[in-house]
């Protein structure tokens, strides 16, 4: 490839002239809204050429969205150069690079895990579900957990993938977005994508990346293609072998799509699909069709990934067809206009309310949560599913104004020393605009609605997620105020799919029923109602 020349991906003319069945992809764009499945995006790529693509509004291709697992796979590749330009190995001992965290009273097991063992994920270590990042030494907090089993042991756990960026961080003596930029990054033309990192600047590795969907694409079809786009060589073409065969026994898994092997953070596909995967959480997808020389990508919001994925395996590879190099258009005619079909956030106009009239003099003061607050969690406009891996995090909403005007209304808050203004459509109509929190920047879209003259619902998406929070304000008397946070996906969905994951591996019926039944309390401790007042204005922002 020239030095001046950049990547991308060549468009089909139409789904068909690579192999793509429209009719088919169409099919499955309904079975998707049918079943209420909420895919932001999916890609299809067939023989090299992007076949298809499809964006669900207010998603869009040039906003990166929150990647969640697919993150252990960039780390995983970050593993395969490191190992390839020597700075350790796949036997090296975690200890061997981090000697000044053994324990005075350290389980012997930590002296066998390596490298290999955190790719894996049969390290045999537990961290605690319940440790705050934002007040913890991760590595520190790594060493000091309890083991769960011997190493060799598979359960997957996201620390694994984070300390392999840290060891990444250490031997390379830089960041992991440093040390990708000049090997991945720039030679998929991607530009440098944003990671979450601990407090000591280190990136989560196994979460906390945040992509395009067409950077995911280019990701897939490197991995895809041996390792290489045209006629160089990205990947090390031996590591990608490597990387997405079966390493772990995942039989202990009860799930199609989980009990055929884990590799190095890929998961091997089940049933008749062949091929493997890099999967994250609430749905996000990079499959990889073999046979069918085929990658799909996908963001989402599903707590249910086995439901998505059983949604795609209906129809692909059934899809897949003999191309037909003269097909300039798809067969379904309307296929490029087939997306406006299924918008996900479609606000109707709101009523008015008189209670407006009062509010645009008054600021809503909440009492904080005591208990959230000594657990971590703090509610904010950003959603639990979104920061309960954070390292920073914001949260106690208050100080809250709302401005109302003809078609809109403004609300002005605060989350500690933060404070961030969105505006809300009223008449049926998104508005966009920009908030930041944790120190981390999103974009957002925004609408409200009075369900009557005194329930106000505010619904605030940051687009780069896969979460979007509601805050709903019923207004009590002349003062009096109570706010209920919500989000979808659902925190009870989330808790769920957590417990319905650990119980695939946990071998204890007794402990699996605890563990279910407790996903019913967790809406409640975690958005539980704010109870608040009206005061007189302040103008603070």
């Amino acid at each position: 490839m020239a030095a001046k020349e950049k990547f991308n991906l060549e468009r089909a003319k139409s789904p068909e002239e690579v192999g793509v069945d429209s009719k088919e992809v169409v099919e499955f764009l309904r079975d998707m809204k049918e079943n209420k499945l909420e895919f932001h995006s999916f890609m299809v790529i067939k023989d090299g050429k992007v076949a298809c693509e499809f964006y669900r509004s207010p998603f869009n291709k040039e906003t990166p969205h929150s990647a969640y697992s697919i993150s252990k796979t960039v780390t995983a590749i970050a593993v395969g150069f490191a190992i390839k330009e020597g700075l350790f190995s796949l036997d090296t001992r975690v200890v061997d690079v981090f000697p000044e965290y053994i324990p005075e009273k350290a389980d012997g097991r930590i002296f066998k895990v390596t490298v290999r063992n955190l790719l894996t994920m049969t390290a045999g270590i537990q961290p605690s579900f319940l440790s705050d990042k934002g007040k913890i030494d991760w590595i520190e907090d790594y060493f000091n957990s309890s083991f769960y089993g011997e190493p060799g042991t598979f359960r997957y756990v996201n620390e694994n993938t984070f300390m392999l960026s840290a060891i990444i961080c250490k031997t390379a003596n830089m960041t992991l977005r440093e040390y990708l930029k000049p090997r991945l990054f720039e030679p998929l033309n991607i530009e440098v994508p944003f990671w979450e990192t601990n407090q000591a600047g280190i990136e989560a590795g196994g979460w906390g990346l945040y992509l395009k969907l067409e950077d995911l694409a280019k990701i897939m079809y490197c991995l895809s293609n041996k390792g290489k786009i045209e006629k160089q060589q990205i990947i090390p073409e031996e590591w990608v072998a490597e990387m997405t065969e079966a390493h772990a026994d995942t039989s202990i898994c009860k799930n199609i799509d989980t009990d055929k092997g884990y590799g190095y953070c890929v998961w091997r596909n089940g049933g008749d699909i062949n091929g493997y995967r890099a999967n994250g959480m609430f749905s996000q997808f990079g499959i990889v069709f073999p046979k069918e020389d085929a990658i799909i990508v996908s963001f989402g919001a599903i707590a249910s990934e086995q439901e998505a994925r059983d949604c795609i395996w209906r129809h692909f590879p059934k899809a897949f067809i003999e191309p037909d190099k003269k097909a300039k258009k798809p067969v379904f005619e309307d296929f490029y206009n087939i997306a406006d079909e299924f918008k996900i956030d479609n606000p109707t106009a709101s009523i008015r309310s008189l209670q407006e009239a009062k509010l645009n003099n008054k600021t809503i003061e909440l009492k904080k949560k005591i208990l959230l607050n000594l657990i971590g969690f703090p509610v904010s406009v950003i959603p639990f599913t979104v920061t309960f891996l954070n390292g920073k995090k914001a949260g106690n909403i208050d100080n809250i104004n709302f401005t109302f005007k003809e078609n809109e209304c403004l609300m002005s808050w605060s989350e500690g020393n933060e404070k961030n203004t969105v505006t809300c459509g009223m008449d049926g109509h998104l508005r966009y605009g920009d908030i930041t929190l944790a120190g981390v920047k999103y974009k957002v879209c925004c609408y409200a609605v009075w369900d009557d003259n005194d329930i106000l619902k505010v619904n605030i998406r940051p687009i780069e997620t896969a979460s979007k929070r509601k805050l709903k304000f019923t207004f009590i008397g002349t003062e009096k105020v109570v706010m209920k946070p919500l989000s979808t996906p659902k925190v009870k969905d989330m808790a769920e799919s957590l417990a319905g994951a650990a119980a695939e591996i946990i071998d204890n019926d007794l402990v699996v029923k605890v563990m279910q039944k407790a996903t019913k309390y967790v809406p409640w401790v975690l958005e539980p109602r704010h109870k608040g007042k009206l005061v007189g204005r302040k103008d603070i922002y």
